[in-house]
């Protein structure tokens, strides 16, 4: 059985689900696993994914941690928002409105990102936020900026054509369909290690399929024109940095580009043979990372406290409350 989602598919049920109200009323779907008093873990997904694509994460973490996952807006169970509504400054409003609505004012957690969730965290660097709760963050597979420019999906050398195709990619309207065996071998050449497991293949696309053509459409105009080296700059917590070797979305030079600007960088560990989903495709190393985050800065016996309750089962700033 694979440890990314059961035989029937059925990911891991959280033990409490709540609405996070963020700050322009976008409505962001949030899922708690484990138990209250235990350290907390809050993980971002990236773009086209969602909370499933944490599923390895939260089965082992969940035993002893208490593991926060929300859907980015537009993706998962979070709706999309108006035109308006895709910038980086609503990813990190997003994850202000999460952290508030599910620790408690001081509470501290190990904040983790893989792609659009690491940018979500260099976004929200500055916000009170971020830096009320991140005892320590965890970069997965990202970048700040020139994405377009260095990303090897489209087999040319780097110039303006490799340039203006990427960003033909990033804004492409085209439906992505069911997941065929043709479908499966075009998001594995382009998101994966060359050795991925063939379930761990399967995991990735059924996610990115599921997500809604507005937002992959939405958000991929915002990668596009991605600039986050300021965030990066000053995300002044303790920062670990993983990257695949084989990433061809966002290759090594984004990781090492990173750790460079830090302020307190961790260092970069380079999953040899992995692509850029690297929490389902190397689900053990990553979630090894954020076990020794959480023992080197969180204090022990940090437990949560219950905050206000929310109304109609929205948590907004002031507090939290379970959805029926």
């Amino acid at each position: 059985m694979s440890r990314l989602l059961r035989r029937d598919g059925t990911p891991p049920t959280p033990v409490r689900e709540l609405t996070a109200l963020s700050a322009d009323g976008a409505r962001v779907h949030v899922e708690v696993h484990g138990q209250e008093d235990d350290p907390a873990v809050v993980l971002s997904h990236g773009w086209t994914c969602s909370t499933h694509f944490w599923a390895a994460q939260i089965r082992d973490l969940a035993v002893d941690h208490r593991v926060v996952v929300y859907d980015q807006r537009g993706h998962g169970r979070s709706p999309a928002p108006g035109r308006e509504g895709y910038s980086t400054d609503a990813l990190a409003d997003d994850l202000e409105a999460v952290l508030a609505a599910t620790l408690a004012p001081g509470e501290k957690a190990v904040l983790g990102g893989h792609s659009m969730g690491g940018m979500t965290m260099m976004a929200a660097s500055q916000r009170a936020g971020l830096r009320e709760h991140a005892a320590a963050v965890l970069l997965c597979s990202t970048g700040s900026s020139r994405l377009t420019a260095e990303s090897r999906v489209v087999p040319l050398r780097a110039g303006a054509l490799r340039t203006r195709m990427n960003r033909a990619i990033l804004g492409s309207r085209a439906p992505l369909g069911p997941v065929t065996p043709v479908s499966r071998w075009i998001l594995k050449y382009g998101t994966m290690g060359a050795g991925s497991a063939p379930e761990r293949v399967e995991t990735c696309a059924r996610i990115v399929h599921a997500c809604p053509r507005a937002a992959r459409v939405g958000w991929g105009h915002v990668l596009a024109e991605l600039d986050l080296d300021a965030g990066v700059r000053e995300l002044r917590v303790p920062t670990a940095v993983i990257a695949g070797t084989q990433d061809r979305l966002t290759p090594l030079v984004h990781a090492r580009a990173i750790a460079a600007a830090l302020p307190d960088c961790l260092g970069v560990t380079e999953l040899v043979g992995m692509g850029h989903m690297t929490p389902v495709e190397a689900p053990e190393a990553v979630t090894a990372k954020i076990r020794e985050l959480v023992t080197a800065y969180l204090p022990a016996g940090a437990v949560g406290v219950d905050g206000v309750a929310g109304v109609d089962g929205v948590a907004g700033k002031a507090g939290k409350e379970d959805v029926a």
